[in-house]
């Protein structure tokens, strides 16, 4: 009969964090795919659109909440 002596393996953290750490990364992925494009085929012609309030303000607030969340996730309680 051998006798196992290694410890219970357990996750670093509990299925609630991991659930919260996807929102964290869906929240910041949303925030660069709304910060691409806005760009010119032609080189020599300025497009106006790559200064909109989506790319300026929206994109980069998104990007910030998600990493807030990620803070969020990594420091919440596991056992709740």
């Amino acid at each position: 009969m051998k006798k196992d002596n290694s410890p219970n393996q357990e996750f670093l953290f509990g299925k609630r964090n991991y659930m919260i750490m996807l929102i964290g990364i869906a929240v910041i992925a949303l925030g660069f795919i709304l910060m691409a494009g806005g760009g010119s085929d032609d080189p020599n012609v300025f497009n106006p659109d790559i200064y909109n309030w989506q790319r300026i303000r929206l994109a980069p607030t998104l990007v910030i909440i998600g990493l807030g969340i990620e803070i969020y996730a990594i420091f919440a309680n596991p056992k709740k």
